[in-house]
Protein backbone atom coordinates (compact mmCIF):
# COMPACT_ATOMS: atom_id res chain seq x y z
CA UNK A 1 0.00 0.00 0.00
CA UNK A 2 1.36 3.45 -0.52
CA UNK A 3 0.78 6.10 2.03
CA UNK A 4 -0.78 9.37 1.35
CA UNK A 5 0.03 11.59 4.36
CA UNK A 6 2.19 13.66 4.32
CA UNK A 7 4.91 16.08 7.10
CA UNK A 8 3.30 18.89 7.89
CA UNK A 9 4.84 22.58 6.93
CA UNK A 10 4.91 23.65 10.17
CA UNK A 11 6.44 22.43 13.27
CA UNK A 12 5.66 22.47 16.97
CA UNK A 13 7.67 24.53 19.52
CA UNK A 14 9.65 22.39 21.72
CA UNK A 15 7.76 23.58 24.85
CA UNK A 16 4.61 23.24 23.38
CA UNK A 17 6.20 20.01 22.13
CA UNK A 18 7.15 18.64 25.42
CA UNK A 19 4.03 19.61 27.33
CA UNK A 20 2.14 17.20 25.06
CA UNK A 21 4.58 14.49 25.07
CA UNK A 22 5.20 14.55 28.63
CA UNK A 23 1.85 13.81 29.93
CA UNK A 24 0.74 11.62 26.90
CA UNK A 25 3.72 9.01 27.89
CA UNK A 26 3.17 9.13 31.85
CA UNK A 27 -0.35 7.90 30.73
CA UNK A 28 0.42 5.67 28.23
CA UNK A 29 3.69 3.94 29.43
CA UNK A 30 2.47 3.67 33.45
CA UNK A 31 3.56 0.81 35.15
CA UNK A 32 0.54 -0.41 36.59
CA UNK A 33 -1.47 -0.51 33.21
CA UNK A 34 -1.34 -4.17 31.96
CA UNK A 35 1.04 -5.34 28.90
CA UNK A 36 -2.45 -5.38 26.37
CA UNK A 37 -4.01 -1.68 27.23
CA UNK A 38 0.13 0.07 26.88
CA UNK A 39 0.34 -2.03 23.67
CA UNK A 40 -3.25 -0.57 22.22
CA UNK A 41 -2.35 2.79 23.75
CA UNK A 42 0.97 3.42 21.78
CA UNK A 43 -0.58 1.69 18.92
CA UNK A 44 -3.32 4.15 18.47
CA UNK A 45 -1.21 7.26 19.22
CA UNK A 46 0.70 6.36 16.65
CA UNK A 47 -1.19 8.26 14.53
CA UNK A 48 -0.62 11.58 15.50
CA UNK A 49 3.03 10.60 14.03
CA UNK A 50 2.68 11.19 10.23
CA UNK A 51 4.05 8.92 7.63
CA UNK A 52 6.23 10.83 4.44
CA UNK A 53 3.98 11.42 1.32
CA UNK A 54 4.86 9.02 -1.01
CA UNK A 55 5.70 6.36 1.61
CA UNK A 56 4.95 2.24 0.32
CA UNK A 57 4.06 0.16 3.04
CA UNK A 58 4.33 -3.42 2.23
CA UNK A 59 3.67 -6.72 4.65
CA UNK A 60 5.24 -10.14 4.27
CA UNK A 61 7.03 -12.00 6.62
CA UNK A 62 10.60 -11.91 7.48
CA UNK A 63 12.13 -14.99 9.56
CA UNK A 64 9.13 -16.34 10.71
CA UNK A 65 7.62 -13.17 11.83
CA UNK A 66 5.29 -10.47 10.68
CA UNK A 67 7.42 -7.50 9.19
CA UNK A 68 6.72 -4.53 7.41
CA UNK A 69 8.71 -3.20 4.18
CA UNK A 70 8.94 0.29 4.12
CA UNK A 71 10.41 2.39 1.37
CA UNK A 72 10.21 5.54 -0.67
CA UNK A 73 8.39 5.61 -3.83
CA UNK A 74 10.25 4.72 -7.13
CA UNK A 75 13.49 4.34 -5.00
CA UNK A 76 16.93 2.60 -6.75
CA UNK A 77 18.73 2.73 -3.38
CA UNK A 78 20.44 -0.57 -3.00
CA UNK A 79 21.35 -2.43 0.50
CA UNK A 80 18.38 -2.39 2.97
CA UNK A 81 18.10 -1.28 6.69
CA UNK A 82 16.79 -3.68 9.83
CA UNK A 83 15.40 -1.61 12.09
CA UNK A 84 14.00 -3.25 15.35
CA UNK A 85 11.57 -0.90 17.34
CA UNK A 86 12.44 0.15 20.67
CA UNK A 87 9.19 -0.33 23.97
CA UNK A 88 11.36 -2.49 26.24
CA UNK A 89 11.00 -5.63 25.15
CA UNK A 90 6.78 -5.50 26.20
CA UNK A 91 4.95 -3.19 23.90
CA UNK A 92 5.94 -1.29 20.26
CA UNK A 93 5.26 -2.82 16.63
CA UNK A 94 5.95 -1.72 13.09
CA UNK A 95 2.75 0.11 13.18
CA UNK A 96 4.35 2.84 15.95
CA UNK A 97 7.57 3.11 14.44
CA UNK A 98 6.14 3.28 10.88
CA UNK A 99 6.44 7.04 10.91
CA UNK A 100 10.31 7.03 11.65
CA UNK A 101 10.55 4.20 9.21
CA UNK A 102 9.14 6.30 6.56
CA UNK A 103 11.13 9.13 7.08
CA UNK A 104 14.40 6.84 7.07
CA UNK A 105 13.42 5.28 3.81
CA UNK A 106 13.22 8.70 1.57
CA UNK A 107 16.87 9.93 3.69
CA UNK A 108 18.55 6.60 2.79
CA UNK A 109 16.57 5.65 -0.22
CA UNK A 110 16.53 1.53 0.73
CA UNK A 111 14.27 -0.45 2.06
CA UNK A 112 13.73 -0.37 5.84
CA UNK A 113 12.35 -4.06 7.15
CA UNK A 114 10.74 -3.46 10.73
CA UNK A 115 10.52 -6.68 11.92
CA UNK A 116 7.21 -7.54 14.15
CA UNK A 117 9.48 -9.60 17.18
CA UNK A 118 8.18 -11.59 19.95
CA UNK A 119 7.31 -9.59 23.09
CA UNK A 120 7.41 -10.17 26.82
CA UNK A 121 6.19 -10.91 29.27
CA UNK A 122 4.73 -13.60 27.05
CA UNK A 123 7.67 -14.60 25.38
CA UNK A 124 10.50 -13.66 27.60
CA UNK A 125 14.53 -13.95 26.02
CA UNK A 126 15.68 -14.94 24.20
CA UNK A 127 12.41 -14.84 21.85
CA UNK A 128 13.08 -10.98 20.75
CA UNK A 129 17.18 -12.12 20.00
CA UNK A 130 16.22 -15.27 18.27
CA UNK A 131 13.26 -13.52 15.52
CA UNK A 132 16.25 -10.75 14.75
CA UNK A 133 18.58 -13.68 14.43
CA UNK A 134 16.19 -15.24 12.30
CA UNK A 135 14.94 -11.90 10.48
CA UNK A 136 18.60 -10.73 9.51
CA UNK A 137 19.41 -14.26 8.15
CA UNK A 138 16.50 -13.91 6.05
CA UNK A 139 17.58 -11.10 4.38
CA UNK A 140 20.97 -12.62 3.85
CA UNK A 141 19.37 -15.13 2.19
CA UNK A 142 17.12 -13.06 -0.23
CA UNK A 143 20.21 -12.07 -1.75
CA UNK A 144 21.58 -9.15 0.14
CA UNK A 145 24.89 -9.75 1.27
CA UNK A 146 25.89 -8.92 5.40
CA UNK A 147 27.75 -5.88 4.91
CA UNK A 148 24.89 -4.18 2.79
CA UNK A 149 22.35 -4.88 5.47
CA UNK A 150 22.77 -2.42 8.32
CA UNK A 151 20.95 -2.95 11.67
CA UNK A 152 19.40 0.02 13.62
CA UNK A 153 16.67 0.79 16.36
CA UNK A 154 15.67 2.54 19.23
CA UNK A 155 15.31 2.11 22.92
CA UNK A 156 15.60 -1.65 23.81
CA UNK A 157 15.25 -2.51 20.11
CA UNK A 158 19.02 -0.56 20.09
CA UNK A 159 19.91 -3.23 22.67
CA UNK A 160 18.67 -5.94 20.85
CA UNK A 161 20.58 -4.36 17.63
CA UNK A 162 23.70 -4.90 19.68
CA UNK A 163 23.29 -7.92 21.02
CA UNK A 164 22.15 -9.01 17.61
CA UNK A 165 25.19 -7.98 15.97
CA UNK A 166 27.47 -10.15 18.98
CA UNK A 167 25.12 -13.36 18.02
CA UNK A 168 25.95 -12.81 14.43
CA UNK A 169 29.42 -12.44 14.99
CA UNK A 170 29.82 -15.61 17.24
CA UNK A 171 27.83 -17.80 15.16
CA UNK A 172 27.62 -16.95 11.86
CA UNK A 173 31.17 -15.13 11.54
CA UNK A 174 28.43 -12.32 9.82
CA UNK A 175 28.98 -8.13 10.43
CA UNK A 176 25.86 -5.82 9.70
CA UNK A 177 27.19 -2.75 7.50
CA UNK A 178 26.59 -0.64 10.47
CA UNK A 179 24.70 -0.06 14.02
CA UNK A 180 22.78 2.99 14.19
CA UNK A 181 21.66 2.59 17.65
CA UNK A 182 18.90 5.27 19.41
CA UNK A 183 18.88 5.99 22.93
CA UNK A 184 20.06 1.97 22.87
CA UNK A 185 19.24 0.30 26.34
CA UNK A 186 22.08 -2.15 26.50
CA UNK A 187 21.76 -3.03 30.18
CA UNK A 188 18.33 -3.76 31.62
CA UNK A 189 20.45 -4.75 35.00
CA UNK A 190 20.90 -0.68 35.71
CA UNK A 191 19.01 0.91 37.93
CA UNK A 192 18.25 4.74 36.73
CA UNK A 193 19.50 7.41 39.27
CA UNK A 194 16.11 9.10 39.00
CA UNK A 195 12.65 8.74 39.14
CA UNK A 196 12.18 9.25 35.21
CA UNK A 197 12.55 11.28 32.82
CA UNK A 198 9.84 13.04 30.28
CA UNK A 199 9.15 9.48 28.33
CA UNK A 200 10.23 6.54 30.70
CA UNK A 201 9.61 6.31 34.37
CA UNK A 202 11.63 3.95 36.38
CA UNK A 203 8.88 1.88 37.68
CA UNK A 204 7.99 1.16 33.96
CA UNK A 205 11.70 0.31 33.00
CA UNK A 206 12.51 -2.02 35.89
CA UNK A 207 8.82 -4.12 35.13
CA UNK A 208 10.18 -3.95 31.46
CA UNK A 209 13.41 -5.65 32.25
CA UNK A 210 11.91 -8.06 34.94
CA UNK A 211 8.96 -9.20 32.15
CA UNK A 212 12.19 -9.88 29.53
CA UNK A 213 14.39 -11.75 31.55
CA UNK A 214 11.81 -13.97 32.93
CA UNK A 215 13.60 -17.23 34.71
CA UNK A 216 17.12 -15.95 32.85
CA UNK A 217 20.29 -15.06 33.60
CA UNK A 218 20.65 -10.82 34.30
CA UNK A 219 24.23 -11.28 33.14
CA UNK A 220 23.71 -13.60 29.64
CA UNK A 221 25.27 -10.75 27.52
CA UNK A 222 22.66 -12.02 25.20
CA UNK A 223 19.87 -9.78 27.41
CA UNK A 224 22.74 -7.15 28.56
CA UNK A 225 24.61 -7.06 25.43
CA UNK A 226 27.01 -3.98 27.18
CA UNK A 227 28.22 -6.72 29.52
CA UNK A 228 29.42 -8.78 26.79
CA UNK A 229 32.26 -8.99 24.04
CA UNK A 230 32.25 -6.17 21.97
CA UNK A 231 35.43 -6.43 19.96
CA UNK A 232 34.96 -7.25 16.23
CA UNK A 233 31.09 -5.51 16.03
CA UNK A 234 31.22 -3.15 13.08
CA UNK A 235 31.14 1.24 12.64
CA UNK A 236 28.25 2.11 15.47
CA UNK A 237 26.34 5.19 15.69
CA UNK A 238 24.84 6.19 19.52
CA UNK A 239 22.12 9.05 19.59
CA UNK A 240 20.77 10.01 23.27
CA UNK A 241 19.54 13.29 24.76
CA UNK A 242 21.09 14.56 27.68
CA UNK A 243 17.94 14.66 29.72
CA UNK A 244 17.23 11.12 29.49
CA UNK A 245 17.51 8.07 31.77
CA UNK A 246 19.31 6.24 29.40
CA UNK A 247 22.17 8.82 28.98
CA UNK A 248 24.85 7.92 31.24
CA UNK A 249 24.39 4.10 30.26
CA UNK A 250 24.55 5.54 26.66
CA UNK A 251 28.51 7.15 27.87
CA UNK A 252 29.06 3.61 29.09
CA UNK A 253 28.76 2.19 26.02
CA UNK A 254 30.53 4.67 23.91
CA UNK A 255 33.39 4.31 25.93
CA UNK A 256 33.11 0.61 25.94
CA UNK A 257 33.12 0.64 22.17
CA UNK A 258 36.20 2.91 21.92
CA UNK A 259 38.09 0.90 24.57
CA UNK A 260 37.25 -2.09 22.11
CA UNK A 261 38.07 -0.09 19.14
CA UNK A 262 35.12 -0.36 17.54
CA UNK A 263 34.58 2.98 15.26
CA UNK A 264 31.62 4.64 17.24
CA UNK A 265 30.31 8.01 16.76
CA UNK A 266 28.24 9.88 19.92
CA UNK A 267 25.67 12.12 19.33
CA UNK A 268 23.92 14.08 22.25
CA UNK A 269 21.01 16.37 21.65
CA UNK A 270 19.72 18.67 24.48
CA UNK A 271 16.28 19.50 25.22
CA UNK A 272 14.68 16.98 23.19
CA UNK A 273 13.52 13.32 25.15
CA UNK A 274 13.59 9.74 24.85
CA UNK A 275 13.60 8.37 20.91
CA UNK A 276 12.05 12.05 20.26
CA UNK A 277 13.19 11.26 17.07
CA UNK A 278 9.31 9.01 16.40
CA UNK A 279 8.19 12.81 16.92
CA UNK A 280 10.08 13.68 13.73
CA UNK A 281 6.27 14.49 11.38
CA UNK A 282 5.58 17.18 13.77
CA UNK A 283 9.02 18.04 15.77
CA UNK A 284 11.78 19.62 13.58
CA UNK A 285 14.65 19.27 15.76
CA UNK A 286 13.64 15.02 16.28
CA UNK A 287 13.72 15.21 12.26
CA UNK A 288 16.91 16.73 12.22
CA UNK A 289 18.38 14.11 14.57
CA UNK A 290 16.36 11.14 12.63
CA UNK A 291 18.38 12.98 9.60
CA UNK A 292 21.77 12.82 11.08
CA UNK A 293 20.70 8.57 11.94
CA UNK A 294 19.90 8.64 8.35
CA UNK A 295 23.43 9.94 7.12
CA UNK A 296 25.62 7.72 9.06
CA UNK A 297 23.32 4.71 7.73
CA UNK A 298 23.95 6.02 4.13
CA UNK A 299 27.60 6.49 4.45
CA UNK A 300 28.16 3.17 6.22
CA UNK A 301 26.17 1.37 3.57
CA UNK A 302 27.96 3.82 0.53
CA UNK A 303 31.07 2.09 1.74
CA UNK A 304 30.01 -1.41 1.64
CA UNK A 305 29.07 -1.12 -2.01
CA UNK A 306 32.32 0.58 -2.70
CA UNK A 307 34.25 -2.31 -1.40
CA UNK A 308 32.13 -4.71 -3.31
CA UNK A 309 32.74 -2.89 -5.98
CA UNK A 310 36.36 -1.78 -5.71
Amino acid sequence: MTNSLTLPNVSLPLPVARKVVGPLFRVMLHSRLPWSVQRAAIEAASVLQAVPARTEVHKLRLGGRPAERVCAAGATGTGAVMYLHGGGYTVGSPITHRSLAGLLAHEIGCPIYVPDYRLAPEHPYPAALDDAEAVFLDLVATGVAPDRIAVSGDSAGGGLALALAQRLRDRHAMAPAALGLIAPWTDPNEIPDRERDLVVSTPWSRNCAAAYLGAGDPLDPGYAPLLGELTGLPRTYVQVDSGELLYTQCERLVAALREARVPVSFSVTDGLWHVSQLQASIVAPAAAAARELAEFITTALSAGQAAETG
